[in-house]
């Protein structure tokens, strides 16, 4: 199988500030050149379920296949205990991560939620 046909693993757009609609406008261009470039190698798209939308490899995506994340700067919570930090992430629908990634760990008061 070629590469396309497993997966495709990731297509990031980031960028410090808070333009949130310039990082999602030049992740749907990009997200577009990648559909484009296998339609015309392969002549398939990408995987779409009518019930479950986008079907790749990360079953906590699906639908959409995206997952957006803010590195912010919170001191107070991180005296408090990350403990504290994760419940009151919970209960907005929320994952606290560290900048390194999901099982980067946490750096010093900056989370990627």
């Amino acid at each position: 199988k070629q590469w396309y046909q497993r997966r495709v693993r990731g297509i990031i757009s980031m960028q410090k500030g808070g333009d949130v609609l310039g990082v999602f406008k030049r992740l749907a261009r990009g997200i577009k050149a990648v559909g484009d470039s296998v339609k015309e190698e392969s002549g398939q798209d990408f995987m779409l379920d009518e019930k479950y939308g986008y079907v790749h490899s990360c079953p906590t995506n699906l639908g959409t296949g995206m997952r957006a994340s803010v590195h912010i700067d919170l001191p107070g919570w991180t005296k408090e205990g990350v403990d504290k930090l994760k419940a009151r992430c919970e209960e907005l629908a929320l994952q606290p991560r560290g900048t390194r990634g999901e099982s980067g760990g946490q750096t010093g008061h900056t989370y990627n939620t």
